[in-house]
């Protein structure tokens, strides 16, 4: 399965409190400069199998960006603002 069209991806699991952590800062991030943001959970799709021991891993673009943690500025950097 490809990854969703939006601007910010995140795949993550429920339960993981790291993904809570890198959710909040991404919906910071996104509130403030309209991007768009898509969480995918592994469960879902199995084709996201290879990022088990990563998640949450964000993506920005398409491009794999982070894993584990979200540094907000590192983000906002990414898309451009």
């Amino acid at each position: 399965m490809p990854l969703p069209s939006a601007r910010v991806v995140m795949i993550g699991k429920p339960g993981c409190h790291l993904c809570d952590q890198a959710r909040s800062v991404i919906e910071r991030v996104v509130a403030a400069t309209g991007d768009s943001f898509e969480e995918v959970f592994l469960d879902s799709d199995t084709a996201f199998a290879r990022y088990t021991e990563e998640i949450p891993v964000t993506f920005v673009d398409g491009r794999q960006h982070d894993y584990w943690r979200v540094d907000e500025g590192r983000l906002r950097t990414a898309l451009g603002r």
